[in-house]
């Protein structure tokens, strides 16, 4: 999987948003809040460029004290709901 092009991560008065430039703004129209874990995860995303569920848990295990059947579901959920709004492929 990859972020598409046109989504991007700001901070918006304290908060970590996620937001279409340009196309991206014409089709996404709105603005994605995430905690500081999904925040975490988008910003390992873009660093990969291509990733999977299995290597955003493993950074994910060595960043936080969680187990490995943990850190998987959470990622299924976080990728889950960025899926549901259309910002990866």
């Amino acid at each position: 999987m990859k972020i598409k092009n046109g989504f991007v991560l700001r901070d918006v008065c304290g908060e970590q948003v996620i937001m279409g430039e340009g196309i991206g703004a014409l089709d996404f129209g709105k603005m994605l809040c995430l905690n500081e874990t999904a925040a975490f995860l988008w910003k390992q995303a873009e660093t990969l460029g291509e990733w999977t569920v299995d290597s955003l848990a493993e950074i994910l295990l060595n960043e936080y004290d969680v187990s490995p059947e943990q850190a998987k579901a959470d990622i299924i959920a976080i990728v889950g709901e960025w899926q549901k709004v259309n910002v990866v492929e």
